[in-house]
């Protein structure tokens, strides 16, 4: 969902860090750079930190049943090509 305008907090939350899951949602959620406010200083080398290693073994399941899906439709969609003459 884009939002016209965005007011982000980066500051360090009482949970411990921000990922750069959390900063790139919150980034991206306005229509540009123009739009978005930072509320206060925060700690540059926050962008510097290493990916969370579950988000990372999550997406790369993601793409794989991404690419298993796009192979099956292919195949049916081929399949159903021949079946019918096309």
């Amino acid at each position: 969902q884009t939002i016209e305008y965005v007011l982000i907090d980066m500051a360090k939350p009482p949970t411990g860090k921000l990922s750069l899951f959390n900063l790139y949602v919150a980034l991206s959620r306005s229509h540009g750079r123009d739009t978005i406010r930072i509320l206060r200083d925060f700690d540059e080398r926050m962008f510097y930190e290493p990916h969370d290693e579950q988000l990372l073994m999550e997406d790369e399941r993601l793409q794989k049943m991404d690419h298993e899906t796009a192979a099956r439709w292919t195949k049916v969609r081929g399949h159903t090509e021949t079946t019918n003459g096309l």
